[in-house]
């Protein structure tokens, strides 16, 4: 039976919850997992290089010179791209597209792995409770030096909080600490899951995730 420590906000253990072994079970496939994050990267591209072609050059429409009796090469237009300022051959160019397809299935195991990986490693923090009833940086940072003591050490540690609702206060106390990024339990995804060290959600957090990414 898979299972996981609930903490309070002091830091101390107050008891576990079980964990469904389909989604926080799964051992990794670092080759499907590559698989989907090029793709999740190529998807978020945008080709903003762009050179112009003969047709997109401007003037051009009168031909340089007449075609035969004066000794130079024949040419049609200015625009051709053996001129100085004429259009490029096999430049980048904003239609290009980056997109690439990804299995629904395969994306959503994906993400049970990466879930998966950080319960293996001891890296997902799964809270009784989180409010602060006012806005303020240091109480929530004390709170999450309890609760990871090596972040006080290393700032480079990064954290991703991910909360039930919208809480403002933990918000605005949360969005000054460096490496450290809040967002709604339905909103977690692969790249955010790879990019932090830590997770910590609620025990309400963990019945949306066990329910919301089950369906």
């Amino acid at each position: 039976m898979l299972n996981v420590p609930v903490y309070n906000q002091e830091g101390k253990i107050v008891g576990k919850e079980k964990l469904d072994s389909q989604i926080f079970g799964l051992p990794p496939k670092p080759e499907l997992i590559h698989q989907v994050v090029v793709s999740l990267l190529a998807n978020q591209r945008h080709p903003f290089a762009h050179t112009k072609t003969k047709g997109e050059i401007r003037g051009g429409g009168r031909k340089p010179w007449r075609q035969k009796g004066t000794g130079r090469a024949r040419a049609g237009s200015i625009r051709s791209p053996l001129w100085r300022g004429g259009g490029i051959v096999f430049g980048p160019n904003k239609e290009k597209n980056y997109n690439k397809k990804i299995n629904k299935k395969i994306k959503k195991q994906v993400f049970y792995m990466c879930l998966s990986d950080k319960v293996k490693d001891k890296k997902f923090i799964v809270l009784d409770t989180f409010e602060l009833k006012e806005i303020k940086t240091k109480t929530f940072f004390t709170i999450l030096s309890k609760l990871i003591p090596d972040r006080e050490k290393n700032e480079k540690i990064k954290i991703l909080l991910s909360l039930s609702e919208n809480n403002l206060n933990t918000i605005k106390s949360a969005r000054n600490i460096k490496n450290l990024k809040t967002m709604p339990v339905t909103k977690l995804n692969i790249l955010d899951c790879l990019r932090s060290n830590y997770l910590i959600t609620t025990l309400k957090g963990l019945k949306i995730i066990q329910e919301h990414f089950k369906k």
